[in-house]
Parts: structure tokens; sequence; C-alpha cells
């Protein structure tokens, strides 16, 4: 008899016979194969067959293909981060072009986007199983065309009133939704020991866009004596292009992706859905606001400090450390880094608060640093927290004898992954409306640091209450308490 190694070196693609092993694409027009999940689709690079829990397949082939889509994820994704954070630092220049808006107004524009952007994870994270990541990534790359080409119509004419600009503002929120459905479709590409660095890299390398965004723009503008703000958005134009076509080359999707809306929605349910939220909001969400409001705030509390030119070194720092944040929780577990991470912003806030009451810009400096790294770190520990949450439950779901229950699980951890992402999101929304709020009302961002400090607090103890508690651990997640967690 003919052995299947040997039909699959000599059967073609479309011949009935053709053997496809696990990791290989599947050719546009070849039939399904038995055993494929889903609804494989008839055209497109699909692959029907993941195992990057098997060890081998991982070595042999799933390295590979994991890290050439985690390059060119990571590239897509610095783009959109650097649109999504385009108005902090435009919002510095316009007075200086002729647009009288208020602080408040301004700090309206810095906030926007990262509002939009929230909502918008919910439905980007949704979209990754339905049409395939390496799909959705060439689309919402292309969609970051629209902010870009606005803004540059927007502040070329002096006249440009306040409403469109906020309207301008709110597309630039596409590149804030790219995050969420980068990450879930990255999820499913790494096995679970490697889950840490790998979501850590693609996440720190779309969080650079914050940090490129606010090197570069200000050079372009500088560069035209601030004749050229409409560059700030053109100049984004080609490498989006690029970031689309490469998707589109050397980008794959995933069949173990694809799942029903109500099986994603299952996640929805899961409370620590919506604990691990609260968290994001403290870590991610603090770092997105913070680089959003910086440059202006800066400018606002240090009228010609000059501070707004070192305001791209924060968000480096908190991006750079997003894959420590990682390693340390696969070391240590997430939970635990994570506790730490709150007691340092805690302090960080309680130190900014000195910043502001004395009027020292190296406290106020300083500060922010402490607050860029421990948010840096926060992220990556957060994120890791989820897949192993979820892995348990399904652990223990499949030890009741519950069907599936391991790829269920799998399938809620990537939808969780998009949902939590979207409320940490909100974060870099209420940042800047709590310092615009506070100085409209009082003239100081005291009140708004105040508020924030406690917040903190606040997180340090849900941390503590659901992830530390060791009798917590074992009424509710029995084995949560490792160091995977």
């Amino acid at each position: 008899m003919t052995s299947a190694k040997a039909v699959t070196k000599t059967a073609g693609p479309d011949h009935p016979d053709h053997v496809r092993q696990p990791g290989q694409l599947r050719q546009p027009g070849q039939p399904d194969q038995p055993g494929d999940p889903g609804n494989p689709r008839s055209t497109g690079r699909w692959i029907e067959d993941w195992h990057p829990e098997d060890e081998s397949f991982w070595r042999r082939t799933g390295r590979r293909i994991a890290t050439r889509n985690l390059i060119f994820s990571i590239l897509a994704e610095h783009l959109a981060f650097s649109v999504w954070l385009l108005w902090s630092v435009v919002v510095v220049s316009l007075p200086a072009v002729g647009f009288a808006f208020s602080v408040d107004q301004l700090f309206w524009l810095v906030a926007v986007p990262s509002l939009v952007g929230s909502v918008l994870r919910v439905p980007y994270t949704f979209a990754v199983p339905r049409f395939g990541g390496r799909n959705w990534t060439v689309a919402s790359a292309l969609l970051l065309v629209v902010p870009t080409g606005l803004l540059a119509f927007a502040v070329s004419d002096p006249g440009t009133p306040y409403w469109f600009f906020v309207l301008v503002a709110a597309t630039a929120g596409l590149g804030g939704g790219n995050f969420a459905s980068s990450m879930t479709n990255m999820s499913f590409f790494y096995p679970e020991r490697s889950k840490g660095i790998g979501l850590g890299l693609n996440a720190a390398g779309g969080n650079l866009g914050t940090s490129s965004v606010q090197f570069l723009v200000p050079i372009v503008i500088n560069a035209g004596a601030g004749t050229t703000l409409a560059f700030a958005g053109l100049m984004w134009l080609p490498l989006i292009l690029v970031s689309a076509v490469c998707a589109w080359l050397f980008m794959d999707n995933l069949a173990v992706s694809r799942a029903p809306v109500q099986g994603q929605v299952g996640a929805a349910k899961r409370p620590h859905t919506w604990v691990m939220a609260v968290l994001y909001v403290g870590t991610f969400g603090s770092y997105i606001g913070y680089s959003a409001a910086f440059p202006l705030l800066a400018t606002t509390v240090f009228p010609d400090s000059g501070a707004t030119r070192y305001a791209f070194l924060g968000a480096l720092v908190g991006s750079l450390l997003r894959p420590v944040g990682g390693l340390l929780a696969d070391r240590f577990g997430g939970a635990r880094v994570t506790f730490v991470v709150f007691v340092v912003m805690a302090a960080g806030m309680a130190l900014l608060l000195v910043a502001v009451e004395s009027g020292s810009l190296a406290l106020f400096v300083t500060a922010f640093g402490v607050l860029f790294a421990a948010s840096g770190v926060g992220n990556g520990s957060t994120y890791r927290m989820v897949p192993a949450i979820f892995r348990r439950q399904g652990e223990r779901a499949e030890r009741a004898g519950v069907p599936d229950a391991r790829r269920t699980s799998l399938t809620e951890a990537g939808a969780a992954i998009g949902i939590i992402s979207a409320v940490g999101a909100f974060g870099g929304f209420l940042i800047p409306r709590a310092y615009g709020a506070s100085l409209s009302a009082t003239g100081s961002v005291a009140t708004a640091v105040t508020a924030y400090g406690l917040f903190y607090v606040f997180c340090l103890g849900v941390t503590w209450w659901f992830y530390l508690r060791r009798r917590v651990l074992a009424a509710r997640l029995p084995s949560l308490a490792d160091v995977s967690v």
C-alpha cells in the first residue's frame, strides 16, 4: 500500500489523495479536508491545522510562521498607534498656525481618539474570527488613510471650524482599534508557554508608535517653521500602504481563530473578563492617557519649559518595558507583578501631586518617568494573566466533564483580550479629560492627580482580592496560584 507520506510527496494539491500536513497552507480553490475546523474560505492564505502546543510542530514549523506573522503584525500595529496618538502632538502646534482654541477644547481633541478607539476595539476583536487575522490586518491598515488625509485637509485651512476638528480627531480612533484585533490574532499563533513574550513583543512594537509620532512629527513641523502641519498627516500615507501590502503578502489566517460570535460572547459572561478590564484601565489606560496628554499638559503647566521636546521618551520607556512585564509575569506570576506595579504607580501619583503643588519641573518629569515605566511593565503583566486565567478555567471545566472545554477557553481568551483592551483604552479618554476638566474648574491638575492616585489604590486592592488571596484562589480558581498567572 502507498503510505500517506508517499501520497503527500507525489500527489498535487488538486489531487483527491493529497494530504495537507499540519501548518500547511490551503491553496486557493483547494477542497476542504476532513477534520478542517470551521468553514474554510475558498481563497486566500489560510492555515487549517495549527498545533503550537505540540513542541515538535512548534520547532519544525510553528515558530517560523508565528515569527513571520509577528513581524508584520508589529509593523501595522506600530503605524496604527502612531495615527491614534497623532493629535497628542498636533494640538500643541494648532495655536501657532492660527487656531484659537481653549485649553479645554485642545484636551478634547486629545481625548476623543481614545474614546473612539476604545469603542472600536470590540468589533475589531470580532473581525479576526470573521475575516481572518491577515485579511483584517490589511483592511484595518488601509483605513488609516482616512484620519491622516482628513488631518492634512483640516489644518490647511485656518477657517476650519472646531466641530470639524473634533470629527477628524475621532477618525484617528481607527488606529486604536487595531491593537485589539492584532493581539487577538497573535494570541492564536503562540503556545501557552510563549504567550507572555509573543504578545509582549507584539504590544510593545505597537506601543512604540506613540513614541515615534511624538518624536518624528515635531521634527517635520519644526523643519517647516510651523507651515507644514499638513505633513503631520501626509507623512504616514506611504508607510500605511507599505504595511498593508506586506500584510497581504507575508501574513496568514488561522482556521483555529474562526469561531461563531456566540462562542466569543461567552467571554463577556466571565467575571474575570471584567475584573481584568478594570486592572487594564489602570495599566494600559494610564499608559495611553499619559502618552496622549503629556505634551499638552507639560506645555500648560510649565509653559516655555521645553519639556514637550522629550515627550516621546516616556512613551518609549513604557513601550520597551512592556515585554519585560510579560517576562516577569512568566517568571513570577502576572498577579504578583501587577500588584507591585500598582504600588509603584500610586507612589508615582503622590510624587506628581508634590510636583504640581510645588511647581517643580524636575519632580514633574521624574514622576511621569515612574508612571510610564510602571504602566509599561503592568501592560505586559496584566495581558499575560488573561490567557492563564482562561486556560485554568478551561482545565477545571474539562476535569468536570465539559466537552471541548480547552478549545472553548482559547476562543474566549481571544475575545476577552479584545474586550479588556477596549475597556482599558477608555482610560486614554479619561485621563486627558480629567486634566482638562480639572484645569478648567480649578486652574490646577491637582484634583485629577489625586483622583487617579486613589484609583491605583483601588486597583491594588482588586488585584489582591481576586488573584492573590489563597482562600479565593482555592475556592474559585483552584490551580491559579502558581507562577504562570
